[in-house]
């Protein structure tokens, strides 16, 4: 399973196969029972106790737990799940260097993404309005509706604005793929380094013939 395949599943609260020890706490953790009815509660439930079910969130980004990564929403101007990854303790140097590059890569991922959208809005936003203006038109009708052109206009936008970010978006793929290359020859000596020490454990606890 490649690890934007593992990032996706964890994202969405699934548990890839074979890792039950790697589970993730989500930002927003409910102190109530789950939603729905249980089984003697009664159809007029009190508004304490709904709230009380609501899953409470926190704005600030948590201190790397030794156990578990920290999931979150979607970030509203990035739309990915903030991500915190776990911080095991007595870690060795490229197990440090794995950690942090994983960190470095997903925030620098949401930073991209979070300019990007910034700058799709604000260009989209102004490119409605002088099209909207070319025709003698305001934002907003008599009734205050805001007006928007049609599917044929706004591809117009889209070509454009796909053919101005072509150089950008490519340099971001570029990227993606070095890092998370870089990312996956980490995670294969990690993986190597421990079953050798594994091996290792083994042979000097059996007993000698």
């Amino acid at each position: 399973m490649s690890l934007r395949s593992l990032t996706l599943l964890r994202a969405l609260g699934v548990r890839s196969p074979g890792s039950a020890a790697a589970k993730a706490r989500s930002l927003c953790s409910s102190p109530g029972s789950s939603p729905g009815s249980s089984p003697g509660s009664s159809p007029g439930s009190s508004s304490k106790d709904k709230s009380k079910n609501k899953p409470q969130t926190s704005i600030q980004r948590p201190d790397p737990s030794p156990s578990h990564d920290w999931i979150g929403p979607p970030n509203p101007v990035s739309n990915l799940r903030p991500i915190v990854f776990r911080a095991v303790q007595d870690q060795n140097e490229t197990e440090l260097r794995l950690r942090a590059l994983r960190q470095e890569t997903e925030d620098w991922n949401h930073r991209f993404w979070a300019q990007q959208n910034l700058a799709f809005t604000k260009e989209k936003e102004l490119f409605v309005v002088s099209q909207l203006k070319s025709k003698g038109l305001s934002r907003r009708d008599a009734e205050g509706r805001r007006r928007s052109l049609d599917s044929e206009e706004m591809a117009v936008f889209y070509k454009g604005f796909l053919d101005k970010n072509r150089v950008r978006h490519a340099a971001y793929n570029k990227e993606w793929y070095r890092l998370n290359f870089t990312i996956t020859l980490l995670m294969a000596r990690v993986t190597l380094t421990n079953m050798w020490k594994s091996l290792s454990a083994n042979r000097s606890s059996s007993p000698s013939s």
